[in-house]
């Protein structure tokens, strides 16, 4: 008797179990099986597992009832079931092109790496327990064998000829050196391993002490194979990657196929614009002084919050008022979506803030990490907008809304189904509506607002011009930079164009430009994200007319799940 066919839901939330199978980092991601010390398998052979069970989902798709592939859908299909059905076939199809064209072989860079998984699995573990630190402990035994796959793939990266720029292993060297305590000190200091073990029960101390020291040794080995052996071989390897790569990446990021003359363009158009706009927010601070001056101003006089106990309490307040203030008039935030925590990030991580998202019941709540990159003091006119960002009404509020939408929506749609554009997009668009609603209204707050737009907006000028080398714009001078028009986009020329226009120090404008050369289409997802969500937003109130309700709209469009770009606006506007 033939087997009955599945629904597309059925079939994606199938798919995410056997990834978290496959995968011990998607596992404790998700909150599932805490029991369990594996490390993800980063072997080649791993990789391939991972793409099969992508094949062997797509196949299954094919056959799911309703058929959802057709030109013309079933009229009788249940809509949410289309829309993950739609869903994941996009993002399996785009992992795919990206998986045989062999870049997994190359993936290391400064932030969200393969590599960076080996550590990051620690930080979302639970430790409440006996049982939890002995998981730990046998987690940091398995480092070594971790990085021993890893090293597997970049050897055959290197046999096939697909290397990452000699940019990028420096930027994981120096981040392995933060890990394992060297940093460059004669006689190194204690690894991030050792710290992270000092909070573990008495009794298994010795166990944690001796695996933390294993998996220190371990990231060590690592760290000298990529000096000694990786980054000499891939001496040459250009910062560019060229367009064939560049559209199959930012396919992947962005859920959509980018039209990169567009948006290179557009982004050009957003830049003069919101350079007027910096100019006269920062005449109302220091009149006469011009933006890059008013911005130094503001680091070496303005408000600050002085050590990382202080700054993390800090933070944690911006995201409680926060919360506060907005539910009940322009969100619903009820019950664990209100739980979130402020960081510090560890060392040896990127140079940017960042968002982990709660686990499926919630037992671990949203996470916002700060880097502090050696800083004692925190000026605070940049990050007001930046935790906006990162927690609420950003990052945070959209993941635990979908979070909470769990029996509604396939598990795959709220987790491993995410476009970084939207998720992105999202959170750019919380900034702005922030700015909307008046809680920026502080002229170095609304600076630092308008300082982060025009970092998003960078990010699509270079992240574009420098992997694409098109040529800077005539009309690209401003105030701030003497261009140098008609040339094209290097590395150097990006720095210095950030320097001019971004008020952040060059620890964090290198390993931006670092992040944009190693994951490639990927930044641009902030702007065209914030751009589909604004559209939505607007088409809706159009459509809607006098009965257009901010907060009914966020409700209802929070609880879609994840979308690409190719449908995100569209499906905005139906509120």
């Amino acid at each position: 008797m033939p087997e009955t066919p599945k629904s597309a839901r059925r079939i994606a939330d199938e798919y995410v179990a056997q990834v978290a199978a496959l995968d011990p980092a998607t596992s404790t991601r998700l909150g599932l099986h805490p029991e369990d010390h594996r490390q993800p398998d980063l072997s080649p052979e791993g990789f391939e597992a991972l793409a099969e069970l992508a094949r062997r989902t797509l196949t299954a798709l094919d056959t799911a009832v309703p058929v959802h592939t057709a030109a013309v859908p079933d009229p009788a299909a249940d809509p949410a079931d289309a829309d993950c059905a739609r869903l994941l076939r996009e993002r399996l199809t785009a992992e795919l092109a990206v998986h045989e064209a062999g870049d997994h072989f190359r993936e290391l860079r400064n932030v969200n790496s393969p590599l960076h998984k080996v550590r990051g699995v620690f930080t979302m573990m639970p430790t409440d327990t006996a049982e939890h630190w002995a998981a730990v402990a046998g987690r940091l035994r398995n480092v070594p064998g971790a990085l021993d796959g890893y090293r597997a793939t970049l050897a055959e990266g290197i046999t096939r000829g697909l290397l990452c720029a000699p940019r990028q292993a420096r930027a994981a060297i120096a981040q392995l050196d933060a890990w394992t305590g060297r940093n460059g000190r004669p006689g190194g200091g204690a690894s991030w391993f050792t710290g992270f073990v000092a909070a573990g029960p008495a009794p298994l101390r010795p166990e944690l002490d001796a695996a933390a020291e294993r998996a220190t040794a371990a990231v060590a080995a690592f760290r000298d194979w990529l000096a000694d052996t990786y980054l000499p071989a891939a001496d040459g390897t250009p910062d560019a990657v060229g367009r064939e790569r560049y559209l199959r990446s930012a396919r992947w990021a962005n859920g959509a196929e980018i039209d990169p003359a567009e948006a290179y363009a557009w982004a050009w158009e957003e830049f003069h614009r919101t350079a007027a706009e910096m100019r006269a927010e920062a005449e109302r601070i220091l009149p006469g002084a011009g933006v890059r001056a008013t911005m130094d101003h503001l680091n070496a006089h303005g408000h600050a919050v002085e050590g990382e106990e202080n700054v993390r309490a800090w933070l944690q307040q911006v995201m409680d008022e926060a919360i506060d203030a907005l539910d009940g008039t322009h969100f619903d935030i009820t019950g664990p979506m209100r739980r979130v925590e402020s960081r510090i990030a560890p060392p040896g991580s990127s140079g940017t803030p960042y968002y982990n998202g709660p686990s499926l019941d919630f037992s671990r709540p949203g996470r916002t990490y700060l880097p502090a990159l050696g800083r004692r003091s925190f000026p605070t006119w940049q990050l007001v907008s930046t935790w906006y960002h990162e927690g609420v009404p950003g990052h945070h509020l959209q993941t635990a809304r979908w979070t909470a939408c769990a029996d509604r929506l396939s598990t795959y749609q709220i987790t491993l189904g995410a476009v970084s554009a939207n998720k992105e997009g999202w959170a750019l668009y919380a900034e702005r509506l922030m700015d909307e609603l008046g809680f920026l209204t502080d002229p170095a707050r609304r600076l630092g607002y308008l300082d982060k737009q025009m970092l998003r907006i960078i990010r699509v000028i270079v992240d574009i011009g420098m992997h694409l080398e098109l040529a800077i714009p005539a009309d690209s001078a401003t105030s701030e930079w003497s261009s140098c028009p008609g040339e094209r986009w290097t590395p150097a020329l990006a720095l210095e164009f950030m320097a001019a226009h971004h008020g952040s120090e060059l620890p964090r404008r290198t390993s931006e430009i670092d992040r944009y050369l190693g994951w490639p289409g990927q930044a641009i997802g902030y702007k065209l994200g914030e751009r589909a969500w604004l559209q939505g937003r607007e088409a809706a109130r159009r459509r809607q007319g006098a009965d257009f309700d901010l907060r009914a709209w966020h409700t209802g469009v929070l609880a879609q799940g994840s979308l690409g770009l190719d449908d995100l606006a569209a499906r905005l506007a139906e509120g």
